[in-house]
This record gives structure tokens, C-alpha cells and sequence, in this order.
């Protein structure tokens, strides 16, 4: 049965990438979703870019474009280092290039260039790294760096009573069917599984820290979940909180 399965933030763990398509038993029949962050954390975010650009060839895949990866695409543009990118995971990222020619280099950029900034299916379901905060829907953001930055998506849906009649839920929630999103990390409210809130659900489960590489069957809600990263990369710290 062909599935659409949507995979959280990576972080540079290849080895929890494996291993949850695996415990999926993913085929070339199944869509990939992936939500972006594909690097910035664990020491093989090139190698991570070099599978997801091999797997596309096998299977259909959709990438979104992370806030990390705006900041690794920058990098690799040539532009100035930024300290900030540097202090929240960039580090082992560029050390994990260190050994990249420029030709595979160049390669990893345009795969960074043509990820897209959201994507909503048949279903009239968006699959989104953060949010959006145009009340119109993601077509009208005014700013575009919202689809890898904002939170107020997901700080809304939390924060709707769950006695309120749902025709009066906040219009950008109401576009949708479902939104499926990453960027902000269920640890933060000391959940280590997906978290779903009205038609919110949140697959970032921490990969980048202690948590999980998570993907689910987004028709089921069946959802697999790698190894903790830690665990997984024992003598390594992951990316600073």
C-alpha cells in the first residue's frame, strides 16, 4: 500500500534517518514528506544530504526548507558565517564538509535552492517546517522566512481552549484540513512523541538533543521512532539548546 509518510527534523543524524525508514519498512511505493533541518547538530549533515539527494532517485520525495538550512544554504552560497548558525549546531556541520569537494559541494547547494518553503496536497493538508502568520493562507505570507521561522502557528494551537467550538477557532488554523510541522521541539513540553493539537500535529521530537527522529503515516497517524541521537552518537553532544 502506497503510504505519505512525514519525517521531522534530522540534524545531521544520518544513523537515526536509517534507522526509522527501516523500522517503517519504507518502499519506493511511499512519499517521503520530509520538514526540514536536515542539518546543524549531529556530525553527518553532509552525509545526510548526500542520502536524501540519493533517495529521491529511488522514491518521490518532498523536502522542506528548515531555518537550518537557510542558514547552511548561506554558507554554502559563500556568504558571511553567522555566529548565531555557528552556536546552534553550524559548527559540526561545516566540519562535517571539511572532507567535501567543491564540485559535491555545489551539488549539495542546489539541492538547498530547490527545497520548497511549504506544500499542501490533495487532502488541503500543509506540510510546513514552522508556520505561516497570513491569516489568507502560506500564499499571501508577506515575509517568506515565516514557512522556516515562526512559532506563533503552534503557540495558537496550543493555546485554544479545548472547550471553544472549533468555528471559532483562529482563522489560519480553519484553511486547513491538517498542518504538519517541525521546528519546535516537543521536549520543550516534555514530550518525547508527536504532539497534536486541534489539527496541528508537531513531529519534532528532539533529534537534535535527547529526543527522537520521528516519522508518521500522516492518513493513520501510525508513527515510527529512531533510537535517543544521543545514544546513537555516544560520543558526540548534539546541538546547544
Amino acid at each position: 500500500m502506497k503510504r505519505i509518510l512525514a519525517i521531522g527534523d534530522i540534524h545531521g543524524g544520518l544513523r537515526a534517518l536509517r534507522q526509522v525508514l527501516e523500522r517503517a519498512e519504507v518502499t519506493a511505493e511511499d512519499t517521503l514528506i520530509f520538514l526540514g533541518d536536515y542539518v546543524d547538530g549531529w556530525s553527518q549533515s553532509a552525509q545526510v544530504i548526500d542520502f536524501l539527494m540519493e533517495l529521491e532517485t529511488r522514491q518521490p520525495c518532498l523536502f522542506m526548507k528548515g531555518n537550518h538550512d537557510l542558514w547552511c544554504e548561506g554558507w554554502l552560497e559563500g556568504g558571511l558565517v553567522s555566529h548565531q548558525w555557528l552556536n546552534h549546531g553550524g559548527s559540526s556541520t561545516a566540519r562535517s564538509y571539511q572532507t567535501i569537494d567543491a564540485q559535491t559541494r555545489l551539488e549539495h547547494l542546489k539541492f538547498f535552492n530547490r527545497m520548497k518553503p511549504y506544500h499542501i496536497d490533495a487532502k488541503n493538508r500543509l506540510f510546513v517546517h514552522a508556520g505561516f502568520t497570513s491569516i489568507y493562507g502560506p500564499e499571501h505570507e508577506h515575509d517568506e522566512s515565516n514557512f522556516s521561522w515562526d512559532r506563533t502557528l503552534w503557540e495558537t494551537a496550543l493555546s485554544i481552549d479545548k472547550n471553544l467550538d472549533p468555528s471559532l477557532f483562529p482563522r489560519r488554523l480553519k484553511l486547513f484540513r491538517e498542518i504538519f510541522i517541525g521546528h519546535t521541539p516537543t521536549l520543550n513540553y516534555n514530550e518525547y512523541i508527536p504532539m497534536n493539537r486541534w489539527n496541528v500535529w508537531n513531529l519534532d521530537t528532539g533529534a537534535a538533543f535527547h529526543g527522537r527522529l520521528t516519522l508518521m503515516d500522516v492518513d493513520t497517524k501510525e508513527f515510527w521512532q529512531s533510537d535517543i541521537l544521543q545514544n546513537l552518537y555516544p560520543d558526540e553532544k548534539g546541538r546547544n539548546r
